[in-house]
This record gives C-alpha cells, sequence and structure tokens, in this order.
C-alpha cells in the first residue's frame, strides 16, 4: 500500500510540475498577466466622515459607500445617464466641502511629470446639471474654493475665477506668458524637483487666492528637436543647469472682493527658491517658505496679506540640506497652536510640533527612525498619524499617537502599507503587499484597529502566480565598500537553480539620494523572466539612499555617484566569491539614476562588471538641474571636483572588456539625450566600442505604441547575449 501511495503521490506532483505554466516577457511588457487589482479612485468623503467614493473601472461612474457597513449608499455621478457626456472619461474629480458640485477632470493631455491640461467639468448635484468648467480652452489643476461656489484654475500661464452662482470666468493675472511668466504653476524644475504642479492656494475663508509668480525671461532656452515631420521641428522650455539664473520668484495675493493684488516682501535676494506657499488658520495670515539656494536654510515666513510685511516664525538649517520630502507635512493646528513639521534636527526625519513663533514645543516621534508621511492631526483627541520606517528599511508601518503621547501601532501585517484615512479619522483603508504576500486592500476601525471589511484580496492573482514558474526574492545583507556598513539588497534565482551549477549575474538598482530599491512589498517584472532565463538578479541600495537616517543618506553629500559605485562594485566582488556565481559574467542596469550608476560602474568597476545597460543616464551632473543637482552637490564652482571625478565620462579609458548598451530618448525633458550623447563621444574618442539605442521623441520614460515590448526585448537579448 505504502508503495502504491507513494507511486500516486508522485504522478500527483509530475502533473502539477507539468501544469506551471513558464512566464514570458510579453506577460509584463504586454499582457499585464499579474497586474494586482486596485480600488480606483478612492476618496474619503470630505462633507461625511463615514462615507468613501470610489471611480468605477470604466471611468464613468462615481460610486459613494459607507465605511461602517460597506454599503452602496450613492451614485454620485452616472455619466451613462447624463446628456452631452458622451465619449467623457473621468481621470480625477473632486466635490466641493459642502456636496453641492464636482469637478471632473477629463482628455488629460501630460506637459511634464505633473503638470498637464485638462478639460473640466461641473456637475450640480441638485438641479443635475452637467457643463464645461470653461469654453475658452483647456485648463490646468482646477480647485474648488473653500465655501465652494469658486474654482480657480490656469490657462495659458494665468490663473483664472469661475463663479457656480453666475457662471461667470474672471482672469486675475494677465501677464502669463509662455518662457516668460507664469502664474499659479510651478516652472520646469520647480515642478520637477520640489514636487507639486498648482502654486496657488486659496484662503480658508475663500477670500483671497495667493500665488508664485514665476518670471523665468532670464532663465536659458533648451531646444530638443522633434522628429515628427520631413523637417525637424524644435521644442523649446527653460532648463537651467547648475550654477545658471534660475526663474525669479515672486508672492502675490489676490483679494476676491475689492479685486486688487499685494505682493508679499520675501527680502531683497532674488537667488532663492519658494517651494511652497500655505495659508494659515488665519486668513490674514499667508505663510511662504523662503530657501536659500544652497538649500540648507529654511525661512517659513509670515505673510499680512494686506500689507505684504513679513516675519520669521520658523528657521531651520541643515549641514548638508533640507530633504524636500518635508515641505508638504507642514501643517498647521487650530487655535494657533502651532504647526507641525518633519525636521532632521537629531538626525532622523521626525515629527516636531512648534509655536507660531519658531519656538519647539515638542517632539512627536522622538526615537531613532525616520518618519515617511505625516497624515493629519486630529482636531476632536488632539491624535497625529504617520508612517515610519520603525520596524527597518524594508517595511513601511502606520501609527498614531495620542494627546497624551501614547503611540499604537495601526498597520498589524508585515510588509508595505499605504493607507487612506477618513475626514474624521475614525477609519482608514490600507494596501498592504510584502514580498511573499500579493496586495490586499483592507478596512479597519481607528478605534481598535478592527478589519471591518476586505475590499480586495487579490486571490485570483494569487492563484495565477502559483501556476507559473516565479522566481522569487529573497532578502539578504552585503558589505558596503568601507567592510562595515550593512547594505540591504535581495536575491533573486531562477527555479531551477543548483549550487553546484554557475550563472551570470545582473545588478539592479536605482540608488539616488533617499531613494529605495530593496522593500518588503510584492513587485514583478521583467526581471522575474530574467531570471527564469538562468540569470542570478541581484538588487542592493548602496550608502546614500533612504529609510536610515541622516548620517547614511547624506553622507554622498558633494561627492554624488562615488559611495554609491564603490558599494555596487564592492557587492558585485561579494557576489562573485560564491561558487555558484560565474565571476566573468556579471552585469549591471539601470534607468535616469540608476543609468548614471550602471554606467558609471560598468567603467569604473570594468575588472569586475563585463556588461552594463543604462537607460537615461546622467552622465555628468553639469548637464543635469540646478535644483536637483545644487543640493547634493553645490554649485560646480564651489565643486569642481565632485562634478567630474565622478561622471563616467572621466573613467571611459577603463572600458578595456565587456559590453555597455546606452539608451535615450531624444524627447527627454528631464534627462537630455546630450548626456548620452557626451558619453558616446567620450567612448568614441577614447577608441572604445560600445552600443546605443535611441528612441525617436520618446520622453524619459520611453513609452508609446509597441515601444516597451521592443525595448524591453532588446533589454533581453543583449542580456542574453553578453552575459
Amino acid at each position: 500500500m505504502r508503495k502504491i501511495f507513494t507511486l500516486f503521490m508522485a504522478i500527483c506532483l509530475g502533473y502539477a510540475v507539468q501544469a506551471q505554466s513558464s512566464i514570458t516577457l510579453e506577460d509584463f511588457t504586454v499582457k499585464g498577466t499579474f497586474r494586482a487589482e486596485r480600488i480606483g479612485g478612492l476618496k474619503p468623503s470630505a462633507l461625511n466622515g463615514e462615507r468613501y467614493t470610489v471611480l468605477t473601472p470604466s471611468r464613468r461612474q462615481v460610486l459613494e459607500y459607507s465605511y461602517k457597513t460597506g454599503a452602496l449608499i450613492d451614485t454620485v455621478i452616472d455619466l451613462d445617464r447624463l446628456e452631452g457626456s458622451d465619449g467623457i472619461r473621468i481621470d480625477d474629480y473632486s466635490v466641493n466641502a459642502q456636496g453641492t458640485w464636482m469637478l471632473i477632470q477629463s482628455n488629460t493631455v501630460p506637459i511634464y511629470r505633473r503638470s498637464f491640461t485638462a478639460q473640466y467639468y461641473i456637475y450640480e448635484f441638485r438641479n443635475k446639471d452637467f457643463m464645461p468648467l470653461s469654453e475658452n480652452g483647456a485648463q490646468s489643476v482646477a480647485t474648488f474654493s473653500p465655501a465652494g461656489n469658486k474654482i480657480a484654475f490656469v490657462r495659458n500661464n494665468n490663473i483664472f475665477i469661475h463663479d457656480l452662482r453666475f457662471h461667470s470666468e474672471l482672469q486675475i493675472t494677465k501677464d502669463g506668458k509662455m518662457n516668460h511668466i507664469i502664474n499659479g504653476m510651478p516652472d520646469w524644475v520647480y515642478e520637477e524637483e520640489f514636487s507639486f504642479n498648482r502654486a496657488f492656494e486659496w484662503a480658508p475663508d475663500g477670500s483671497a487666492i495667493a500665488y508664485i509668480k514665476f518670471n523665468e525671461s532670464a532663465v536659458r532656452e533648451y531646444d530638443m528637436a522633434t522628429y515628427r515631420g520631413i523637417y525637424p521641428e524644435n521644442y523649446t522650455y527653460k532648463y537651467p543647469v547648475p550654477g545658471e539664473t534660475n526663474s525669479t520668484v515672486s508672492v502675490h495675493v489676490y483679494d476676491c472682493f475689492d479685486r486688487t493684488t499685494f505682493e508679499m516682501n520675501i527680502g531683497q535676494d532674488t537667488n532663492i527658491y519658494v517651494p511652497r506657499i500655505r495659508w494659515t488658520t488665519d486668513p490674514k495670515r499667508l505663510a511662504v517658505f523662503k530657501l536659500n539656494r544652497r538649500q540648507n536654510s529654511l525661512e517659513l515666513l509670515s505673510a499680512n496679506v494686506r500689507t505684504g510685511e513679513t516675519s520669521v516664525m520658523y528657521r531651520e538649517e541643515n549641514k548638508y540640506y533640507i530633504n524636500n520630502e518635508n515641505f508638504d507635512a507642514y501643517t498647521f493646528l487650530p487655535g494657533g497652536k502651532g504647526l507641525v513639521v518633519i525636521n532632521e534636527s537629531n538626525g532622523y526625519r521626525q515629527l516636531q510640533q512648534y509655536s507660531m513663533t519658531g519656538k519647539l514645543i515638542k517632539s512627536i516621534t522622538p526615537a531613532k527612525y525616520d518618519v515617511i508621511d505625516f497624515y493629519g492631526y486630529n482636531t476632536i483627541t488632539g491624535a497625529y498619524y504617520y508612517s515610519s520606517y520603525e520596524e527597518g528599511a524594508l517595511q513601511k508601518h502606520v501609527y498614531v499617537v495620542d494627546a497624551k503621547g501614547v503611540k499604537r501601532k495601526l498597520t498589524p501585517k508585515s510588509g508595505w502599507n499605504e493607507v487612506s484615512f477618513s475626514s474624521n479619522f475614525a477609519y482608514y483603508i490600507v494596501n498592504n503587499s510584502s514580498n511573499s504576500q500579493v496586495p490586499n486592500t483592507t478596512l479597519y476601525s481607528t478605534a481598535k484597529s478592527k478589519v471591518l471589511r476586505v475590499l480586495v484580496d487579490n486571490k485570483t492573482l494569487a492563484e495565477k502566480v502559483a501556476q507559473y514558474n516565479m522566481p522569487t526574492k529573497e532578502f539578504v545583507k552585503f558589505k558596503a565598500a568601507d567592510g562595515v556598513t550593512e547594505l540591504n539588497g535581495w536575491i533573486m534565482k531562477p527555479t531551477t537553480f543548483n549550487s553546484a551549477n554557475q550563472y551570470p549575474v545582473l545588478i539592479t538598482q536605482y540608488s539616488g539620494p533617499y531613494s529605495q530599491s530593496v522593500q518588503d512589498i510584492w513587485s514583478t517584472d521583467w526581471l522575474n523572466y530574467v531570471a527564469e532565463q538562468g540569470v542570478v538578479v541581484v538588487c542592493v541600495d548602496p550608502r546614500g539612499t533612504g529609510g536610515r537616517g541622516e548620517a547614511f543618506g547624506k553622507c554622498t553629500y558633494m561627492q554624488l555617484g562615488k559611495y554609491e559605485s564603490d558599494d555596487v562594485i564592492a557587492t558585485a566582488k561579494q557576489l562573485a566569491q560564491n561558487s555558484w556565481v560565474d565571476g566573468d559574467r556579471i552585469g549591471i542596469w539601470g534607468w535616469s539614476y540608476g543609468g548614471f550608476m550602471a554606467s558609471l560602474c560598468t567603467l569604473k568597476g570594468n575588472d569586475i562588471f563585463s556588461m552594463g545597460i543604462a537607460v537615461a543616464p546622467v552622465t555628468n551632473f553639469r548637464f543635469y538641474d540646478s535644483i536637483y543637482t545644487e543640493r547634493y552637490m553645490r554649485e560646480p564652482g564651489e565643486n569642481a571636483d565632485g562634478y567630474d571625478k565622478n561622471s563616467p565620462i572621466n573613467y571611459v579609458n577603463n572600458f578595456n572588456r565587456g559590453s555597455l548598451l546606452l539608451v535615450h530618448g531624444t524627447g527627454d525633458d528631464n534627462v537630455h539625450v546630450s548626456n548620452t550623447y557626451e558619453l558616446a563621444e567620450a567612448l568614441v574618442q577614447a577608441d572604445k566600442q560600445f552600443d546605443m539605442a535611441i528612441y525617436k521623441d520618446r520622453n524619459h520614460s520611453i513609452f508609446g505604441g509597441m515601444t516597451t515590448k521592443q525595448l524591453y526585448q532588446r533589454f533581453v537579448n543583449y542580456i542574453k547575449t553578453n552575459l
């Protein structure tokens, strides 16, 4: 009987193995075979803290649900039943605080990474009136006033106000001009490096609009050739590089009642940044963020909006630089109780409360770990909600600290947790995943962190993954080049891995300041396919990356690329010591900053790397933008060696073996294709053979049509041929 049972099990296992399918590159680049289900357009109701809304997959309906019961309460809007809505898809939406009007964003056309134009529509719930916001051209960043009866938006670099009561349109700035003056939206470099797309704010009572004016007339222009016809055309825009002139910025407040505009006094020095403006809880007081050009000194100015006079309410300095990720955390507490900020005064990103005169009241998160997000302050209970790396740099968890300073963890599942709170903080929805757990979305009650219901379990995805030969990641540690510092990493081996054999290795990384590539999060992509083709794929976060405090994250200051490349090269050499690694077949790939690192490591570490793929690489930070580069490197006149010694161009003579593929889109407005051309020219003049792929009119993401499929097939072919 035992022999029969053994035979039976062997047959069953044989069928199980045969039943498993092999993954293909198209599963990741075309089919989306392993794409997780998520809730689209989830928004907490501002009108009722007990409800939330979602956007249906068709993007034609918005539905409202009860947090507590899960019941469908209402269909907020159904475009299928509205006359005049044919062909409209909802890209984004918002409802005013009074619940009387809805604003719908549609036909969105990207400009740069965050900026766009769109056609907005307005919908009145009572009369079911549906109409365009404006008939006079596409709009951008349309936003309700707090009173809910007006909408401000930007068109052609000017700010307009639509009055919903009379359906009138008022233009409040008139000097906007392409490549000269921008009102209410940031210029290219502000948008990219300070991470925002709207530079105007309604006063708390709707009585005024504060806005930033960008005068980019003196900023040098960058010409990008476009190849859409027989003769190339130029696209020209303003792009300041390190050490060059930036936009001159000024802050203004438009009074909606008397229709006058006042300029705020932010000082005589024009060589500064204003990365944010925020209203205090007082509609007569505007907070202006004033950052010096070196980005290591921040003043928060309190501006009297009727006189323009300012005074410093908070000051912060840092011996390296102030993280731009901190700006959105600034929150003014009701009743003049002060403001909450994230700063690094103790070497970690911590939540702290200050008075309105800049005196430290208390540290909300005093432990030695980095805070990631500040979700808000509960005005009823006095509680603070935030996420942090308290359980290590690989995991993101969410916490609440009550008015007495007692902390409680809100995310029971290990891994990576993204959270959306209800407007009254009574409920929260968590999208959780881990390296071994597909994404799942769960609704909790905040009071006791009680599970109310699972909204998405992705059971189908888990079952599908189980049907395939899918390589999985194993978290590991590497030693930095200093031989002491531990680095986080993961290894992904083929499912048929046999330690008696030798395998080529591909290192993947990004490595940029405060970035993270190694996280306990669910992820499948083309690298799973590469691993299944017999390549061991390895990822590492070198020194300078995020989640581990200021000393680790800012050690690359003034010399971007040095320690990161040293650490990645050291990682490759440690891997080569394993008997199952073919030390003559170790490659590296990366995109953007990762492309910078891939090209630098291939050349600088040519004794260990035999192949590199560098996509959209920065090849000398003299070519990149002013805000990003100077934050970490200062201006070239102060740090010439830091710029040049760590440029891959400086190492072309090291390239004596192996292969290097340079990839770039000619329409890349972020990292210009000239970066690749400069490195290519240096390689040519050094008489070094290399490979290059140029994609016509493609931007930094290099996509469109069949581009993604063709591009990743090129990567795979290059790896197979050269590793």
